[in-house]
């Protein structure tokens, strides 16, 4: 049975000076047929190096924007897909359509279909909790990590940020998506930032995806995601012999240096973590440093 689903209108982008690029589009992916996935490919097509960048809640692809052209101008390809239910992706309008592997499936399925090698996996908030998911069934295609602000959570007490959090979404008539970011960011962030975060959701029954992702964290033992995450950190700790590269945004108080201190002792050879003091949750927002210097770490400027 096809699955209900709005789809934002392209004039709803049509004032994003930052993001120039044109998107691109899938609509049968199998599992997902009728289903329409945006991305950004930037970037030449035969690059020897893609940087797959995988944006959280309540964001999308435009996320990416200063991290995007640092990797571009250094000769590598983009791939910034957006996640059902965000920017330019198709929206299912039932909550309950939103899974961890509902999501983590379209994925694999997105990677399969552009037959992605090379990968340096680039997350964030819900692009780590799917993408740190992603290397244990994609063979060796996934070569390099740069993470940020993120967790692999195996249903422990949660912080009381994120439990307030989640009672906020859960319960709030409607979600102010730019708000919510503009609120994180201490540095520049203008009218057409603003713009580009709402554009997505022209009103609240766009934002099921929003309101259902909090709710979806396995912050309870025999929650579902439990054992996927139990399984990727036994990957991370074990397996995972690609490089990485870890940025915490410091002012996060849900998925700040605590957490991601956490993650960098699962993460088998992961470095000290580069420390950006004015960031918070968004830390892509002060990205262009992030991305040189990560671009430096792997050898690749």
């Amino acid at each position: 049975m096809p699955i209900e689903a709005l789809r934002t209108p392209e004039e709803r982008f049509a004032l994003l000076p930052a993001f120039p690029y044109e998107p691109h589009y899938v609509d049968d992916l199998p599992g997902y047929e009728g289903l329409r996935m945006a991305w950004i490919d930037e970037g030449p097509a035969d690059a020897g190096t893609t940087f797959l960048c995988l944006h959280g809640e309540p964001t999308w692809s435009y996320l990416y924007r200063h991290m995007l052209k640092e990797f571009v101008s250094a000769g590598h390809r983009v791939v910034a897909p957006d996640l059902f239910g965000f920017g330019r992706s198709d929206k299912p309008v039932d909550d309950d359509v939103y899974t961890i592997d509902f999501h983590r499936e379209s994925l694999l399925r997105f990677i399969e279909r552009l037959d992605l090698t090379n990968l340096t996996l680039v997350c964030q908030d819900w692009g780590s909790l799917l993408g740190l998911t992603l290397p244990m069934d994609t063979g060796d295609r996934i070569t390099r990590l740069l993470v940020m602000n993120a967790g692999l959570p195996i249903g422990e007490p949660i912080s009381d940020g994120f439990a307030a959090w989640k009672r906020f979404a859960a319960n709030a008539p409607d979600i102010p998506v730019a708000g919510l970011v503009a609120s994180d960011v201490q540095g520049p962030f203008n009218l057409f930032d603003a713009v580009a975060y709402d554009a997505p959701f022209p009103d609240a029954r766009y934002k099921a995806g929003v309101r259902r992702f909090p709710q979806l964290v396995p912050v309870e033992p025999d929650m579902p995601g439990v054992d996927l995450y139990v399984r990727a950190r036994a990957f991370w700790s074990n397996e995972w012999d690609g490089e990485s590269f870890m940025a915490i945004g410091m002012r996060d108080g849900v998925l700040g240096p605590a957490v991601m201190h956490e993650l960098r002792g699962i993460i088998r050879g992961c470095p000290a973590p580069m420390e950006i003091p004015e960031a918070g949750h968004f830390v892509q927002e002060y990205g262009g440093k992030i991305a040189k210097a990560a671009l430096e770490r792997f050898g690749l400027t």
